[in-house]
C-alpha cells in the first residue's frame, strides 16, 4: 500500500536541509531502484519553483510500503528529520486514484 509521508520544517530549516540533502537523496534514490516511490518533494516557502533563501516548508513524499508502521518507520529515519529540519511529520495511508 502506499503511504503519504508529509512534514512540515521548522523556521529557517534551510541550512539543515542542504547539509542532510545528500543522505535524505540516497534514501529516496534507493526507494526508486525498488519501484516503491510514487513521487517525492519539496513544498517552497513561496510560490516559486526555485525559493532561493526564503527555502521549503515542508515535504511530501508518497511511496509503497507493507505496513503503516513500516511507513512510519522509514519517515523517522529520514536525515532530514535527524538534522532536525522538520517539526512535524504526519505518515498516513494514500489511496492513488489518478
Amino acid at each position: 500500500m502506499y503511504y503519504a509521508i508529509i512534514s512540515e520544517d521548522i523556521e529557517n530549516s534551510l541550512e539543515r536541509r542542504r547539509s542532510a540533502r545528500p543522505a535524505h537523496l540516497k534514501r529516496l534514490n534507493k526507494l526508486a531502484d525498488q519501484e516503491r516511490l510514487m513521487l517525492a518533494g519539496p513544498h517552497p516557502a513561496i510560490d516559486s519553483p526555485d525559493p532561493g533563501a526564503a527555502g521549503f516548508s515542508g515535504s511530501l513524499v508518497v511511496a509503497e510500503f507493507e505496513s503503516l508502521e513500516q511507513a512510519q518507520a522509514w519517515a523517522d529515519a529520514d536525515p532530514y528529520a535527524a538534522a532536525g529540519v522538520y517539526a512535524k511529520v504526519t505518515v498516513k495511508p494514500f489511496k492513488r486514484v489518478l
